[in-house]
């Protein structure tokens, strides 16, 4: 049956195998849009979800607990590509990633099910972390599959542009997260949308798995896959083949020290960084935040195909090492233009822009004190408006007396963008999306030629997972990290200081890939 298939394949005309590719790129790229859909809601509300899961005495605390346990997902993907990996390399692509699909849905749906840190205390925390860590397992499976699978359809001198498709799956996700959150926070109130409206993305994702897993299960297997089991040259040992063989474990590492782990910072630099850089350093409202970066991601996208077809004309290491070159060049101007963009000093309050209210509550705690606030609204004559509020804590005697001094008032402040700096921004953020289709188009096909059919999911899996896992996935924490203890030792550009993490990686990656990586598109392998 399997060499029937493959017979079928080879015999096929262009046009026809053109037509097999796009019905096979669209239940791919569907299944693994989805996937990174209910991977990166999590990161898309991690402020939301910090106040839900865990301890809110320490907000910040509570935030970088969030990022640990978001980046926990990450840091387990390498074993799900360990894992899914070795069944897609024996039993076959399309099984494979029908299972890690069904896994990484039910996760996405139980962590909108999980009672808050109130109401179950301790075991919140835990259990959105045993959610995640089989999100992270599941995921680590998924992307091999896919791209193994379109890339064994793909002719060779067109690889690149067809397993791009793919690549845009990620960004894809990332925006329909962000396009879900922005719609749910419009159509309900700010106290519906924080009480129980943040659930509602993760429960939407059940409905798009049960469409792509109908979808996926009428797919057949991969034409090469089904040749090498029918001529019995599938691995029977798809680990020890690709990490035991020395000269296959040598690519393995030139695949993640040459390539993948500079993609990988570049990636979540150019998506995740720039947006929590947005949100927590420059304060900017975070329905903003999302709009911003949903229209940059937008008009990013394409170019993910327009790279990848330019790798097959060109070669994958040429775009892939110029995207990391001016990337590395570009982060500190560019991050130091977004922070000035919203620098009140240089702006002008607009005449009668200033408006001050004082709002008071009583304590949740104690019942004979209250809360009380002061909100103040600055306009400034090019638009943008500044919401500043003060939370004191008040008793009957006056301001609560902590350590012999009055208690520290609580302050958060929010920026509202004028049209022309919004629109500033997104360009810059735009910018950051074009490193990324550099650096991320092209590489799928890069990853996949370098491995043998017996165990290409195996070897590319790992690779990619620790590029884009472990070192990507790190960088929101470490970069935050950064960022704080800059600030807290009165550093003048310490806004910027978590870009050294991303600049550091990207810049070794670049040496070890000019160095070692082969210049010409690898097709020997089919």
């Amino acid at each position: 049956m399997s060499e029937h298939h493959h017979e079928n394949y080879e015999n096929m005309t262009e046009r026809q195998k053109n037509r097999t590719i796009w019905s096979v790129i669209t239940a791919s790229s569907l299944g693994t849009l989805i996937e990174w859909y209910d991977f990166y809601i999590f990161g898309s509300l991690a402020i939301v979800l910090s106040t839900k899961f865990f301890p809110s005495d320490n907000p910040t605390a509570a935030f970088l607990s969030t990022l640990a346990t978001f980046a926990a997902g990450f840091v387990v993907r390498p074993f799900g590509a360990l894992f899914f990996g070795r069944l897609g390399d024996l039993i076959g692509r399309k099984y494979t990633f029908l299972v890690t699909l069904l896994i990484m849905g039910f996760s996405t749906f139980l962590i909108g099910c999980i009672p808050s840190y109130e109401t179950i205390g301790f075991l919140a925390p835990v259990l959105v972390l045993i959610l995640r860590l089989l999100q992270g397992l599941a995921l680590g499976g998924e992307y091999g599959g896919a791209a193994t699978y379109v890339a064994e359809y793909a002719q060779p001198h067109r690889r690149g542009y067809w397993t791009s498709w793919i690549q845009t799956t990620a960004t894809a996700g990332l925006f329909i997260s962000l396009i879900v959150i922005l719609v749910t926070k419009t159509t309900l109130s700010a106290e519906e949308f924080d009480g129980w409206g943040w659930r509602v993305p993760f429960w939407i994702s059940i409905l798009m798995v049960g469409v792509s897993y109908i979808i996926r299960k009428n797919m057949k297997e991969s034409p090469l896959f089904s040749k090498a089991k029918s001529e019995g040259k599938t691995s029977k040992n798809p680990l020890k083949e690709s990490f035991g063989n020395k000269y296959n474990f040598k690519f393995v590492l030139l695949a993640l020290f040459g390539a993948a782990m500079g993609q990988g910072v570049i990636w979540y630099t150019g998506q995740f960084y720039a947006m929590s850089f947005l949100q927590k350093v420059m304060n900017i409202e975070s329905a903003q935040v999302d709009s911003l970066m949903a229209t940059a991601l937008f008009l990013g996208t394409p170019f993910f195909v327009v790279f990848g077809w330019l790798s097959d004309k060109i070669g994958r290491k040429a775009i892939m090492m110029t995207g990391m070159l001016i990337a590395i060049l570009a982060y500190r101007p560019i991050y130091d233009s977004m922070y000035k963009s919203v620098n009140l000093e240089s702006k002008t309050v607009a005449s009668n822009g200033i408006t001050e209210k004082r709002t008071a509550k009583i304590h949740p705690e104690t019942a004979a004190d209250s809360l009380v606030t002061f909100h103040k609204e600055t306009l400034f004559t090019d638009g943008t408006l500044v919401k500043k509020d003060s939370t004191v804590h008040w008793s009957a005697k006056g301001p609560v007396i902590k350590d012999g001094k009055p208690e520290e008032a609580k302050i958060s402040q929010s920026v509202k963008l004028s049209d022309n700096t919004k629109w500033y921004l997104i360009f810059l953020v735009f910018i950051q999306v074009i490193f990324v289709t550099m650096v991320y188009g092209p590489i799928a096909a890069f990853l996949v030629e370098m491995f043998p059919v017996r165990i290409r999911y195996t070897s590319m899996s790992l690779p990619y997972h620790i590029g884009n896992g472990v070192f990507g996935g790190l960088l929101p924490a470490v970069a935050t990290y950064l960022v704080t203890t800059a600030k807290d030792a009165g550093h003048a550009t310490w806004y910027l200081e978590g870009l050294w993490y991303p600049i550091g990686v990207a810049g070794i990656c670049l040496i070890i890939g000019l160095v070692y990586l082969k210049n010409k598109n690898n097709n020997i392998h089919d």
